[in-house]
């Protein structure tokens, strides 16, 4: 493939979710003064309840540390709340409060709203199904590829020091 291809491509999906990531804060923000960050947590917790901050951690790709800050946040607004693990006394479960059910019901929907203007309107459902398929192919290849540098001890990107970790810093 066309070298100048794959990096068009490359360009058009990084600013694509910059501009659904801005355009969908900002909409949560005006609403319900509310982070997109903060939601994507509240969303997994609404989705998956009882969740450890390590598994909110590997689910977003992001450090414990900076779940942990997340959490913190939620935590202090009233939102979620950390319980003893009874199956781990070293860890704790994470669950929304009835506040972060009542925020996550509004918020939900301006959430699907922005989506189904952004993208549902835009595309017909078949094009999503096939998009949501490739781009989960490319995901799931660039994991294997990941873990196959991690085990032959090498970092995600040459020339990057292992330790280093990108993705959202917001998190």
């Amino acid at each position: 493939m066309a070298d100048a291809d794959l990096k068009l491509l490359y360009r058009e999906l990084v600013s694509l979710e910059i501009e659904l990531w801005n355009g969908i804060e900002g909409r949560l923000r005006a609403e319900y003064d509310l982070p997109l960050t903060s939601f994507e947590v509240l969303h997994l917790l609404l989705r998956r309840p009882g969740r450890r901050v390590q598994d909110i951690a590997e689910e977003f790709s992001i450090t414990v540390g900076g779940t942990s800050k997340v959490i913190d946040r939620l935590e202090a607004a009233g939102l979620c709340a950390r319980r003893a693990n009874p199956n781990d006394r070293r860890s704790s479960i994470v669950e929304l409060t009835s506040a972060g059910r009542k925020l996550m019901n509004g918020a939900l929907k301006v959430f699907e709203e922005e989506l189904d203007l952004r993208i549902g309107s835009v595309i017909p459902e078949q094009s999503v199904r096939d998009v949501t398929a490739v781009l989960s192919t490319l995901r799931a290849a660039g994991r294997v590829l990941d873990a196959e540098r991690k085990g032959a001890g090498q970092s995600s990107a040459p020339g990057m020091r292992a330790s280093r970790q990108s993705g959202r810093s917001a998190y």
